[in-house]
């Protein structure tokens, strides 16, 4: 009994120097695999420095294994451990896998600096469909046909973000995507901001040096008392990425990874 609770079930894709000096963990959205980072891991602040990058898919998205305990705590205790045990000493997270960035340092499974992409602090930042679609999911009956719906809609919409060169592959990757596993994991997140509330004040009384990034146009929310706080935070950096909506990663993913690389190696002078 007791101890931290482990996954073995990790679709992981490195690049970089194997003997890299630095290892950063990076995790995708919610029903996105590793494929979402490949821009911006072959950017040149990136692919040439001396950092060693571990994308791993947030299991059970992208039709991944998931585990059985799919709440945010879980996800946040597993990967704080999965981290650890790829001697990982940054995480960047995108979206869902951005929370769960934010449950690791608040939740104490985790210390290093983390690059939060997009990530969401209260349920009205939230997607209203997303919401909808999570509160039709546990009517009987119509629960069952709300999540094939939405994995059919959601490359459709996420399309016009993700740039043509690319498109086809990364719709591939959401099509992956299991309705049932959605409905379970979509209902444990959206309970997690419920029992919070308001995350600003969890990721700032961590401690954790932390960076939160935004595209200008995201479609994630940010109320102007959560912008207020986290510019109040002496430990969080607020930054705007021009040019770009929800999938900052894919959409400017050089000026993704000079942040990254800026974060890990230091200020290039």
């Amino acid at each position: 009994m007791g101890g931290t609770p482990k996954f073995d079930s990790w679709e992981v894709r490195e690049s970089g120097p194997p003997d890299a000096p630095h290892r950063v963990l990076l995790l995708p959205g919610g029903l996105c695999g590793t494929a979402f980072y490949d821009d911006m891991t072959a950017a040149p602040p990136l692919a040439d420095a001396p950092i060693r990058l571990v994308a791993a898919t947030v299991p059970g998205h992208a039709g991944t294994v998931a585990p059985e305990d799919v709440s945010m705590e879980n996800y946040a205790a597993i990967t704080g451990a999965f981290a650890a045990e790829h001697g990982c000493t940054a995480v960047v997270g995108h979206s869902v896998g951005a929370n769960i960035a934010l449950e690791m340092v608040g939740g104490g499974h985790f210390a290093g600096p983390v690059v939060l992409l997009s990530p969401t602090f209260s349920r009205p930042d939230e997607s209203t469909a997303l919401a909808v679609a999570t509160a039709l999911g546990r009517v009987p009956g119509l629960g069952a046909l709300t999540w094939p719906a939405m994995l059919w809609l959601t490359p459709k919409v996420l399309a016009d973000s993700i740039p043509e060169r690319r498109r086809e592959a990364l719709v591939a990757d959401l099509r992956k995507n299991s309705a049932s596993f959605c409905r379970r994991a979509m209902a444990e997140y959206f309970a997690y901001l419920d029992r919070h509330g308001q995350l600003v004040p969890r990721l700032c009384g961590s401690g954790a040096r932390a960076w939160v990034v935004r595209g200008d146009r995201d479609e994630v929310g940010l109320t102007d008392a959560e912008h207020a706080a986290l510019e109040a935070c002496p430990s969080v950096t607020l930054e705007v990425i021009p040019d770009s909506g929800h999938l900052v990663m894919v959409e400017q993913p050089g000026a993704v990874a000079r942040l990254v690389a800026d974060v890990v190696l230091g200020p290039r002078q």
